[in-house]
C-alpha cells in the first residue's frame, strides 16, 4: 500500500475497528491502533481484549487447526467456535486456548470443520461487517444464534457481555477445546451456587505442565446440566477430560467474569475479587482504553494518517507480550511444578527470546525502563526454579524453542545501560550457568569451537548464535572486573570464524573431524544446517563482530557487493515453509535473522544503501490492512523492528548500546523519558521520495558517526534528520 503524505490528524480515519469507515477522536491514540492488522496472512496475531502485558487476552477462536489458525482466529475465516482467555501473539506454534465460552440460542450449528481432526465443532457463522475492535475491546455479532458479543480485560481477569435476541438465552463452557498443540491431562468443573462455577484444566503441549485454574462468576441466575463428553448430568461436580458446562438464563442479556491463576481456584477468585467488583462492562472497557492510552503516550508521533496507524498498532503489539504470570498475591507455579512468590516484582512469562531480544527489548529500555528490571528478575527467578535461563517460557514451562540462551542478551543489555533493581552477581551467575551446561550441543562447541552437524541440526546458526550471546557475556564479566572470564568469553564470541569457508564465502556446516559439509547451496534452504534460514540469510549474523566479517568477506567494497547481491538474488523456486515470507531478493522480513541486515551499509560507508531499503521495507511490507505483516508478528519484534525504523535509527547489535541511523518515516517524535526528561526527533523535508538522509544533528551538533548511543537518548535532547531526494556518496563516518 503506498502512503501519501497528508496533515497528521483527520477527522476520519479508517483504522479497520470494522470494515466500515467512521469518524473517530482524533486526539486519542487508541484510535489509531488497528487490532485487525496480522490476523490475516503470515502475522498470526489475535483481535481480541487485553491490558498491556496482561495474563489474560480474552479473543474469539475459529475453532480449526493448522498454521494461520495458531492465535485462534484467522481473519479469512468465517465462523467463531468459542471465545477463550488465553492467546499467543504472533508465535510459529499453537498452544492455550484455555477456558472457551460460546453463548448459543436455538438449534445448534455444529460441523466437522475443515483442519478439525476431532469430531463435531459447535460454532456459529459471523461478518466482519459485524465486527470491530479497539485496545481493551472486542465485538462480535454472532449471527447463527443472533447473539451479540462483547469482551473486555483487565490484568488477570477476562469480562464478557451476551446479548440476545432469539428466545433461548444459553452459555456453553467448553474445557475440552483444544486446538492445535495442546492435548487435555485433567479437568474440572464445580457448581458453587446458581450465579458462580469453579474449575482447571491442566494440559500438556507446547506449555508442559500447563495448569490454568478459573473462577467465574454470571450477572444472572443459571440452570446448569454438565457433561464428561458422554454422558449430561445434573451433578454439581465433573472431572475429566472433555467437560462441559451449559448453561440457561432467563435473561437476555448475561455478563460473565473469570479470572485466572496457575496456582488455585482460590487464586484465581482472589484475582477476580481484587480486580474485578461488580458487572460494570463499560467501566471496565474504559479502564483498559485508559490503560492503553497512558501506555501509547509515552510516544507522541506526527506522521502521515497510514503511519500513524503502523506506528501505534505496533506499539500496541509490543506489549502484548511478556505477560504478567503471577497473581494479586505474587503466587505462581513454577517450572518445578511448586508454588513460588515473587515478593517484589511480578512474574512475567512468554518470552519469546529468540525474536525479541533483537529489537523488543531494547526498545523497552528507552520507552519502559521501569519495566526492564521486573522483566529481567523474572529471567532470573526461572533461573532460581530452573538452574538455566530462559530459552522460551511460557505459563511455567520451558518450551527450549529455537536455539541460542538469548536471555544473556537480554540481561547485559540492561546490565550494561545501567538498569537499576538488579543483582548483578546473581545476573552473571546465571549467564554463565546457562553458557557452560553441555546440552543442546554446548558440550561440543566448547571442546570443538562449533556444532559439527553430525550431532545436531542447525549446527551452523546454533554456533552463530552461541557467539553471540558469548560476547555479551564477555561484556558484563568486563564490567564485573572478571578479566579471566572476559578473556575466555571473548575468545568464544569469535567462534562464528570456525564455520567460514574462503573457498565459497559462506559459513558451513563442519564435521566433528572438522571438514566441511559437500555440495552447498547457498540458495536453496537447508533447514539441517540453518535455522529457519539459508546460508545466505545466515551470513550477517555476526552483530558482534562486522568489522571482522567484513574482513573474511574480502573488504568494503566485497561486502557491499554481496549486501548488493542480498537483496537482488531470487529466492529458490522450491516449496519454502510458512515462516519464510517477505522477500527482497534474499532478504526475508518475515523472520527475525535477516532484522539488521539493511543497517549494515553504514558499516561500509554506504548510508544512501540502508536509507532506501529501510523505507522499502516500511512502504512494502507493513499496511494497515489485516495482513499488514509479512511474517509472524514474534511477541513483538516484528513491530519493535518498525517502531525503531520509523524514528530512524535501530539496534544492529542490540546489546551494544548503539542505534545505527536509517531512514525516518515520522516527521517528528517525542519520547517521554524518567525524570522528566524528553527525547525528540525532527524530520525535516519528510516525504515519500525524500528517502535519503542530507545530515544528522543532536543538539545542534552535526553527528559525524553513523549511530547514537543510549546514554545520548536517555540524556534527552534533539534528533534532526534533514531529509532529500539524492543519494550521496559514500563518506567515512566515525567507528
Amino acid at each position: 500500500m503506498r502512503k501519501q503524505l497528508s496533515i497528521v490528524f483527520v477527522s476520519f480515519l479508517l483504522v479497520a475497528c470494522s470494515s466500515q469507515e467512521k469518524p473517530v477522536d482524533d486526539t486519542r491514540l487508541v484510535n489509531y491502533v488497528n487490532s485487525f492488522i496480522g490476523t490475516d496472512g503470515k502475522g498470526n496475531t489475535y483481535p481480541g481484549a487485553t491490558v498491556p502485558y496482561g495474563m489474560v487476552q480474552l479473543s474469539p477462536d475459529n475453532g480449526r487447526y493448522g498454521w494461520d489458525w495458531i492465535s485462534g482466529y484467522f481473519y479469512p475465516d468465517t465462523v467463531i467456535a468459542g471465545f477463550s482467555h488465553l492467546h499467543l501473539s504472533g508465535t510459529g506454534a499453537g498452544d492455550l486456548y484455555d477456558i472457551s465460552f460460546l453463548p448459543v440460542s436455538g438449534r445448534l450449528k455444529q460441523a466437522k470443520l475443515d483442519g478439525v481432526n476431532a469430531g463435531e465443532t459447535v460454532y456459529s457463522r459471523f461478518s466482519h461487517e459485524n465486527e470491530e475492535a479497539e485496545p481493551g475491546y472486542y465485538q462480535v455479532y454472532l449471527e447463527d444464534y443472533q447473539v451479540n458479543v462483547e469482551l473486555t480485560a483487565t490484568t488477570r481477569t477476562g469480562l464478557q457481555k451476551y446479548t440476545f435476541e432469539g428466545e433461548d438465552t444459553n452459555v456453553r463452557l467448553h474445557l475440552g477445546y483444544t486446538r492445535n498443540w495442546d492435548k487435555i491431562t485433567d479437568s474440572f468443573i464445580k457448581i458453587v451456587n446458581d450465579t458462580t462455577l469453579v474449575g482447571y484444566r491442566k494440559s500438556t503441549g507446547w506449555a508442559r505442565d500447563q495448569r490454568v485454574f478459573f473462577k467465574t462468576i454470571f450477572s444472572a441466575p443459571f440452570q446448569y446440566k454438565l457433561s464428561d463428553g458422554e454422558i449430561m448430568s445434573a451433578m454439581d461436580t465433573i472431572k475429566g477430560l472433555d467437560l462441559l458446562a451449559e448453561l440457561s438464563f432467563n435473561r437476555k442479556e448475561v455478563l460473565i467474569k473469570t479470572g485466572l491463576s496457575s496456582v488455585s481456584i482460590d487464586n484465581a477468585s482472589l484475582n477476580l475479587e481484587t480486580e474485578q467488583k461488580g458487572f460494570d462492562f463499560d467501566k471496565v472497557k474504559d479502564q483498559a482504553s485508559a490503560v492503553w492510552e497512558e501506555a501509547l503516550n509515552k510516544v507522541q508521533i506526527k506522521a502521515s494518517p497510514d503511519n500513524m496507524v503502523q506506528f501505534y498498532t505496533a506499539m500496541y503489539h509490543s506489549m502484548l507480550a511478556p505477560t504478567i504470570y503471577s497473581d494479586v498475591n505474587g503466587e505462581y507455579k513454577g517450572t518445578d511444578g511448586k508454588v513460588w512468590k515473587s515478593e517484589k516484582h511480578p512474574r512475567y512469562t512468554t518470552y519469546s527470546l529468540w525474536d525479541t531480544y533483537r529489537a523488543l527489548h531494547p526498545w523497552l529500555t528507552i520507552t519502559d525502563p521501569d519495566r526492564v528490571p521486573d522483566l529481567v528478575n523474572s529471567m532470573l527467578d526461572f533461573y532460581k526454579e530452573e538452574g538455566l535461563l530462559p530459552v522460551w517460557n511460557m505459563w511455567g514451562s520451558e518450551t527450549n524453542m529455537m536455539i541460542g540462551y538469548h536471555s544473556v542478551a537480554v540481561i547485559a543489555d540492561a546490565i550494561l545501560k545501567q538498569i537499576p533493581d538488579i543483582d548483578l552477581e546473581l545476573a552473571y551467575k546465571a549467564m554463565k550457568a546457562s553458557a557452560m551446561q553441555d546440552d543442546f550441543e554446548l558440550k561440543d562447541y566448547k571442546a570443538l569451537g562449533y556444532v559439527p552437524y553430525e550431532n545436531r541440526g542447525w549446527n551452523v546458526s546454533l554456533t552463530l548464535e552461541y557467539a553471540f550471546d558469548d560476547w555479551c557475556i564477555a561484556q558484563v564479566a568486563r564490567k564485573l572486573g572478571k578479566e579471566e572470564d572476559y578473556n575466555y568469553f571473548m575468545t568464544r564470541s569469535m567462534n562464528y570464524q570456525n564455520h567460514f569457508d574462503s573457498t565459497t564465502g559462506f559459513f558451513r556446516a563442519r564435521s566433528i573431524s572438522g571438514e566441511f559439509k559437500p555440495d552447498l547451496d547457498p540458495l536453496a534452504y537447508h533447514p539441517e544446517d540453518y535455522c529457519e534460514a539459508n546460508a545466505w540469510q545466515y551470513y550477517w549474523y555476526v552483530p558482534q563482530d562486522i568489522e571482522k566479517l567484513i574482513s573474511l568477506t574480502g573488504g568494503e567494497s566485497v561486502f557491499e557487493d554481496k549486501l548488493d547481491n542480498m537483496f537482488i538474488l531470487e529466492p529458490p523456486k522450491s516449496d519454502l515453509p510458512e515462516w519464510i515470507s517477505g522477500y527482497i531478493g534474499q532478504y526475508v522480513h518475515g523472520n527475525e535473522p535477516s532484522h539488521h541486515v539493511p543497517y549494515l551499509y553504514q558499516f561500509i560507508d554506504a548510508p544512501g544503501k540502508t536509507q532506501q531499503k529501510v523505507r522499502q521495507i516500511m512502504d512494502e511490507l507493513y499496511t494497515t490492512t489485516p495482513d499488514g505483516l509479512c511474517g509472524n508478528e514474534d511477541c513483538g519484534q516484528m513491530s519493535a523492528w518498525y517502531l525503531f525504523s520509523a524514528l530512524g535509527f535501530y539496534p544492529v547489535n542490540p546489546s551494544d548500546g548503539r542505534y545505527v541511523f536509517g531512514s525516518p518515516e515520522v516527521e517528528e517524535a517525542t519520547i517521554y523519558l524518567p525524570g522528566h526528561k524528553v527525547f525528540k526527533v525532527l524530520v525535516k523535508n519528510q516525504s515519500k521520495d525524500n528517502v535519503y538522509v542530507k545530515s544528522v544533528t543532536f543538539n545542534g551538533r552535526l553527528m559525524d558517526e553513523y549511530f547514537i548511543g543510549h546514554d545520548q537518548i536517555m540524556t534527552g535532547g534533539e534528533l534532526v534528520f534533514t531529509m532529500t531526494d539524492k543519494q550521496k556518496l559514500n563518506e567515512k563516518k566515525k567507528r
